[in-house]
């Protein structure tokens, strides 16, 4: 039995990869379900209530902004 690396089980594979970069609509959407999580966290804010109490929340402008900007990404990757 061969074993993964931690690290190489959370790789896209590369057939995900050069289908999202030929256009593929649903492999387009499978890296961004990928990268959903690491997107929800770098659009993460800190708001505060009326009270003054700070809370997080996903700032969804943000966050529209970062898939926007990794599907234009993949759109121009260049496959080998």
């Amino acid at each position: 039995m061969v074993k993964t690396s931690p690290s190489r089980k959370n790789l896209l594979p590369f057939p995900v990869i050069a289908a999202a970069a030929g256009g593929n609509i649903d492999a387009i959407n499978a890296v961004l379900k990928h990268y959903e999580g690491y997107i929800a966290v770098l659009s993460t804010r800190r708001g505060y209530d009326r009270n003054g109490i700070p809370f997080l929340c996903v700032d969804e402008e943000l966050r529209r902004r970062l898939e926007t900007k990794l599907i234009t990404k993949i759109l121009t990757f260049k496959v080998a």
